[in-house]
């Protein structure tokens, strides 16, 4: 009895802690590779990283969150789009860096290129603003531009760029 619980001890608990390690870790790994092949933005949250990374504060009462990163040897980029209130996103602004009144009336930020790459649209119609909020390298760059023709719940759209 005592050499059977020696076996169990010795052999049972590792082999066990390795088979639900390896689950984990496979798991994560199948994560990591739906990010990296991911063509276009996903919805979901991107991770702390890198939010803290491309220094956007999302607010906790986001809806509607999408982003998706792109990586070269140049610059790196992290795109973001989400609906918030009037408050969250001058708490948004704020944590950039930067405030209400840095938005202006009617500008469209976001590039041409970028536009491509996201399929958003800016067209006419709505109540655009928009600002670029700079940061000395290495920090990223955000060009911000927001939906405002419902004030109350702002739709912000972020290109974070950051160049090694």
């Amino acid at each position: 009895m005592i050499t059977l619980t020696i076996i169990v001890l010795l052999i049972g608990i590792p082999a066990g802690y390795l088979v639900i390690s390896a689950s984990q870790s496979r798991r994560s790994g199948m994560d990591k590779e739906a990010e990296a092949s991911a063509q276009g933005l996903r919805e979901d949250w991107p991770s702390g990283m890198q939010r803290r990374i491309f220094e956007l504060p999302v607010p906790g009462n986001a809806v509607g969150v999408q982003y998706y990163e792109t990586n070269n040897w140049k610059v790196s980029r992290m795109y973001l789009k989400f609906r918030t209130t009037s408050a969250g996103l001058d708490r948004f602004l704020s944590g950039v860096g930067t405030g209400r009144a840095a938005l202006e009336t009617g500008r469209v930020t976001i590039g041409e290129r970028d536009i491509k790459i996201t399929g958003w649209f800016f067209g006419p119609g709505v109540d655009w603003a928009g600002t670029v909020h700079r940061n000395e390298g290495p920090r990223p760059t955000q060009d911000i531009t927001v939906n405002m023709t419902d004030p109350a719940a702002p739709v912000v759209y972020v290109v974070s760029s950051a160049a090694p």
